[in-house]
């Protein structure tokens, strides 16, 4: 070691060993502040400790719900695809295969409130304020029959919400009355002689296809054969270039009214400047454009083959998508139901138009 670097490292030892006790952490950063500890201390107990102040009632709920929850859960709480209920399944835990929702297992209205204040809307947690907060809870406690949408839902009403299965929990005793049963040494008699794979997730539809998922693998080479040969002799046409939109004056009160319609939209898609891929794919320039246009998005199968075919986003194919998703295109993943209203797709594409393509 050189002379230089021991002088180094005896001047640092020395350093330490005059420091104040708080050396032995290192010297690194300091104590947390109580305001800084309180931004991030939000839990919330099933006895009510640490809710915070405010309220909200299923009336003003049901519009936060409407705008920041109904596209994956449904505008009255009932779930979207493969989003969850929030409501119903009263009286199913003992059936073979319950409903578990809000109303029917949780046994805390705390967790309720600690779990969508944390992590809701999705793609956009933590920015509900308290009230929104209460109001969406107080809306799903609507949805599920346990409160009046007059309710007003806050610190001090919080405890007056009787949960229907508070008592169908029990504390967990495992340590005291199974750990003995399955800490010894592990039985290694009357083993299988093989292991093999019965069930796949693909299956069960919680696991994204791939173009090269095993079962495409599997397909028999003779039967892609004709089809290869019979493009080689008839080439399919060229896709016709997308139509230019027609540029028409707009009304800006539909606009207006477009933008509050997207809102049940935005967890999944973005739009405007800065947009980036969710889980669904931006929107800008979505009008006049083909079907699976936007590079490096994971398009479903049914997408990419309905862009083979050509189709284009025009007013018309977008009304009857956005008029049921999963009708006009078999196939998508996309979970959203759909909008009931004419007059919201109306509204909605007209404020999708007013993006173009970045």
């Amino acid at each position: 070691m050189s002379k230089f670097l021991k002088s180094i490292s005896v001047g640092a030892i020395v350093t330490t060993l005059a420091m104040p006790a708080v050396a032995q952490t290192y010297g690194l950063g300091r104590a947390a502040l109580p305001e800084e500890i309180a931004a991030w201390n939000l839990d919330v107990l099933p006895d009510g400790t640490g809710l915070p102040e405010g309220q909200g009632d299923a009336i003003v709920g049901e519009e936060i719900f409407a705008a920041k929850c109904a596209a994956c859960h449904g505008d009255f709480a009932e779930g979207i695809g493969n989003w969850p209920k929030l409501a119903g399944g009263m009286d199913t835990l003992d059936h073979e295969d319950p409903l578990k929702t809000v109303g029917s297992y949780w046994p805390y209205l705390s967790t309720s409130f600690d779990y969508i204040r944390r992590s809701m809307p999705y793609g956009d947690a933590g920015t509900l304020t308290a009230d929104e907060t209460y109001a969406i809870v107080a809306y799903i406690l609507y949805s599920n029959d346990l409160i009046e949408d007059d309710f007003v839902l806050s610190k001090e009403t919080f405890l007056d919400v009787e949960m229907p299965n508070a008592d169908g929990f029990v504390l967990d005793d495992r340590m005291e009355s199974e750990v003995a049963m399955w800490s010894g040494e592990p039985c290694m008699t009357d083993c299988k002689d093989s292991v093999e794979v019965t069930m796949r997730a693909l299956v069960l539809d919680v696991t994204p296809q791939e173009e090269t998922t095993e079962a495409a693998a599997e397909e028999p080479a003779a039967a892609a054969e004709p089809v290869v040969a019979e493009t080689q002799e008839e080439p399919a046409p060229e896709p016709q270039p997308a139509p230019e939109p027609e540029v028409a004056a707009v009304d800006p009160a539909l606009i207006a009214a477009g933008e509050k319609v997207f809102r049940k939209c935005k967890a999944c898609h973005q739009v405007g400047d800065g947009a980036k891929n969710r889980s669904g794919p931006i929107l800008n320039g979505v009008i006049g454009a083909s079907i699976a246009h936007i590079d490096g998005f994971k398009y479903s199968k049914a997408f990419k083959s309905k862009a083979e075919e050509g189709l284009v986003w025009t007013d018309e194919t977008l009304a009857a998508f956005l008029a049921g998703p999963k009708k006009y295109i078999k196939g998508t993943k996309m979970g959203f139901a759909g909008l009931k209203k004419d007059a919201d797709i109306e509204a909605v594409i007209a404020y999708l138009a007013t993006f173009s393509e970045k």
